[in-house]
């Protein structure tokens, strides 16, 4: 089982008109495909851990994910930021504020942030 940030995202609105649909540019493992438009994002998880019990078995993972937004333009990833954490905070926590900078060869901008996901097994 993994946190269902996709499956959270291409179900919301607001996500989908900044990343499109049928693909939705959200990549796993920090990775998007070479060329692919934007804005774009990516996630991966960065830590995780189960909810352990002296007299049972874990019945929840806490997931640990960082979100990468990259985009032509810093307003561009600030949208797409906004939607996804309005997105993902109705099922999550935003634990944290990553990084916020401009690539010097690229020229993309690139904002990130931190999520804790509890999910029941």
């Amino acid at each position: 089982m993994v946190a269902p940030i996709f499956k959270t995202c291409v179900a919301d609105p607001a996500v989908t008109q900044l990343l499109g649909m049928s693909p939705t540019r959200l990549y796993p493992h920090g990775e998007a495909p070479e060329g692919v438009a934007k804005p774009y994002a990516v996630w991966q998880v960065v830590s995780g851990s189960p909810f352990n019990y002296v007299n049972g078995l874990p019945d929840t993972d806490r997931y640990g994910l960082q979100v990468d937004v990259y985009a032509d333009t810093a307003s561009s990833a600030d949208a797409v930021v906004v939607a996804i954490r309005r997105a993902v905070g109705r099922h999550a926590y935003v634990t944290g504020f990553g990084v916020d900078s401009r690539d010097k060869d690229t020229k993309n901008y690139r904002k990130g942030f931190d999520v804790a996901w509890l999910v029941r097994l």
